[in-house]
């Protein structure tokens, strides 16, 4: 099937015809017209809508075009083999031992990967991939969890880390696979199906807003507002003066197994 419209204007036929052929296109393999996964750049194949809701997003925010293989929608999804199998292991490790080992997300989950057998095939499609031609040390995704390992130990914020991410692609041989904004590295990272969860916290740690504390404003054990303090030192309700991160460990498990 073409897919070039998927680079065309979206005001032009090119792109209004290619719309509609997609549309039917995954109505007709997954002989459903009211869940379908949303390609829009926003939602990334991890929301489900109807065709009608489908059709807004792509127009309004523009299809995904680094979707090439419409696996989600009834395309047929082909392995592909990397002649560098060299990256399958080292130093006696699996090529994937990274993944459970090293990746502390921060970023928010969008569903569970572990559920759908055709976002698994991608990103292991991901994992096959050499970081730039001829590397034996490290893949596109082993690269990209190290990297975003530095994000959230170190507390990056998302522009500082496309900065880093297109500055790295920029050091690296051509033809390199570093993704080259925060967007692209989170899409693919997502799809590991890492939630987790924030919760409010005390500044002094003394307990975490949750269950009975929930609706808590102050602190019960040493009296601290809730709220972070503002410059002009007036509380900033709505806004936490701390925040941390629970990651469940059942989806790495789903993930591991």
């Amino acid at each position: 099937m073409d897919k070039s419209w998927m680079h065309s204007d979206r005001r032009s036929k090119a792109y209004e015809f290619g719309v509609e052929a997609f549309l039917n296109f995954a109505v007709e393999n997954l002989l459903t017209t009211t869940h379908i996964r949303c390609p829009c750049v926003k939602c990334v194949n991890l929301k489900l809508f109807g065709v009608g809701i489908i059709r807004d997003h792509v127009y309004f925010n523009g299809i995904d075009q680094s979707y090439k293989n419409w696996t989600f929608h009834g395309e047929p999804w082909e392995a592909t083999t990397n002649a560098s199998r060299n990256v399958e292991e080292d130093d006696g490790h699996s090529r994937y031992s990274f993944v459970s080992e090293e990746i502390d997300m921060d970023d928010n989950d969008f569903g569970d990967f572990g559920s759908d057998p055709y976002e698994f095939a991608n990103v292991i499609g991901d994992g096959d991939q050499p970081v730039y031609p001829g590397c034996r040390k490290y893949t596109k995704l082993s690269a990209l969890v190290k990297l975003y390992n530095l994000k959230a130990k170190h507390g990056m914020s998302d522009v500082c880390f496309t900065e880093l991410l297109i500055l790295q692609g920029d050091l690296l041989p051509e033809g390199n696979t570093i993704p080259t904004s925060m967007y692209e590295a989170k899409k693919t990272l997502c799809a590991l199906g890492l939630s987790y969860e924030k919760m409010h916290a005390c500044p002094n740690d003394c307990i975490l807003y949750r269950k009975e504390y929930e609706d808590s404003t102050n602190c019960p054990t040493c009296g601290i507002s809730r709220w972070k303090e503002g410059k002009d030192s007036i509380l900033k309700e709505g806004v936490p003066a701390k925040v941390v991160w629970y990651f469940p460990p059942i989806p790495r498990f789903k993930r591991m197994f």
